[in-house]
């Protein structure tokens, strides 16, 4: 990871001192960067080879990012470009720092687990040690299809934000945008895979997609003030929402999309068209309505050169409810992240500890069994800031940050998804009232 800015010339600070006669307050400074890899003699006696084991783990644990049209720097489609980065794949491996999956193996039990095996670490340990050998070509296995870059297969309806590409300034700030689309929905629908696309990665910071139903509808398990329901986002990193079997989100009829268009220029004038893909499930299988919400605080202030600000947030559950997944988003001083869930009878649990949140990589956790919360329950969220010169990530160590829509700002929000069943969503839609949202 590198320093987006300059926040110290050490060769030049060093210089300096030794002219002076006066002792050198840095004298080595560790260098960040790429690991750059030789061609190295493979051993052809390998019983580990690309071919064979290395091409198959690559395919379940690798293409998803790391192909063309999605969010990885680079493809690992053959063999050229995986040896390439033999040595940079065997580095981030043994460091964890790939794949993403950040949450501490001390707490919860994830379905969509992304961390690497014991034994898959130690096959690419052992294959980059061995001079990362091709093998025989006839083992490999038959080449992974996937759908026009979606991650969800074969989307039965994709709703972009506009008719036609809009444009992003080279300089400056960009606001929040937000872009109303009619998806044509003449009945209700449930959607039980939700993907958010970015048709431009390079300027994309993030993507929110709401629903507004017509008229009174806007009465909804999520609803915010505006009356919006939450349906799906992206960022960096975000994978789609697949729900469990049985489980799907509602799209009232006439209701239209929202899109919250979050841009970042880099210099250049760019265009975008990002876009959301949607998998329908047919309303009789439907057990459960997903609502997605959130423990959020916006009031606090980190003090400059603060390495561990801490920041609270908590949500009362009003109702049953049973807990599906767990996303939690900050910004560029993110530091840590940790869920805990305190049950009515003063039993207690720790749902989720992120002790490395990674802004570049915001994963959601879905919990491998599903959580039964009891009404009167309440989830605590504890987040920890890094404002001080060693986050390499920090804008601006010098400056008190506050809540702001900017990367360079900061934001608190733990977002969870709950099922309600079908039955008993009807009932709160229906006796409700506007201002009441509590999950």
């Amino acid at each position: 990871l590198a320093s987006p800015t300059v926040k110290r010339r050490d060769l030049a600070e060093a210089v300096q001192e030794l002219v002076a006669g006066t002792t050198i307050s840095v004298p080595s400074t560790e260098i960040k960067g790429c690991l750059m890899g030789r061609i190295r003699k493979a051993k052809e006696d390998s019983e580990v080879t690309y071919s064979n084991q290395i091409s198959r783990l690559i395919q379940k644990r690798c293409l998803n990012c790391h192909r063309e049209g999605q969010i990885a720097p680079f493809t690992l489609s053959d063999y050229d470009e995986v040896a390439g980065w033999g040595e940079m794949i065997g580095e981030v491996v043994e460091e964890q720092r790939m794949p993403p999956w950040h949450a501490s193996p001390k707490h919860g039990d994830f379905s969509n687990d992304g961390s690497l095996t014991t034994e898959e670490k130690q096959l690419i340990a052992d294959w980059v040690a061995n001079g990362c050998p091709e093998g025989d070509r006839s083992q490999l296995p038959e080449p992974v299809v996937f759908d026009n870059g979606w991650f969800i297969e074969k989307p039965d309806q994709i709703i972009y934000i506009a008719d036609e590409p809009v444009d992003v300034k080279a300089e400056g700030v960009d606001p929040y945008r937000y872009y109303s689309v009619d998806p044509g929905f003449t009945e209700d629908k449930w959607v039980s895979m939700i993907e958010c696309r970015p048709g431009n990665k390079a300027v994309v910071h993030h993507i929110i997609a709401f629903v507004r139903p017509p008229g009174s509808q806007s009465r909804g398990l999520d609803r915010d003030v505006r009356g919006f329901n939450h349906l799906a986002g992206f960022a960096p990193g975000t994978r789609p929402l697949i729900a469990p079997e049985g489980w799907a989100k509602r799209i009232p009829a006439g209701s239209r999309l929202v899109f919250q268009m979050h841009y970042t220029p880099i210099g250049s004038p760019q265009k975008d068209l990002s876009s959301i893909a949607l998998k329908f499930i047919d309303a009789k299988d439907v057990t459960h309505e997903i609502s997605t919400t959130n423990a959020m605080q916006h009031r606090f202030l980190i003090p400059p050169g603060e390495a561990n600000h801490k920041v609270e947030a908590d949500r009362i559950f009003a109702r049953d409810a049973v807990l599906m997944s767990l996303f939690p988003h900050m910004h560029m001083r993110g530091k840590s992240f940790k869920y805990e869930l305190f049950y009515p009878d003063g039993k207690s649990e720790i749902l989720l500890d992120v002790p490395r949140y990674d802004f570049n990589w915001q994963n959601s956790y879905i919990l491998q069994k599903s959580i039964n919360v009891p009404a009167g329950s309440r989830l605590h969220c504890t987040a920890f800031f890094d404002n001080s010169l060693e986050n390499l990530a920090n804008p601006d160590p010098t400056k008190a940050v506050r809540w702001g829509d900017q990367t360079w700002e900061e934001m608190m929000i733990g977002w969870y998804d709950v099922g309600i069943p079908v039955d008993v969503a009807d009932k709160i839609r229906v006796s409700t009232p506007p201002e009441s949202n509590n999950k």
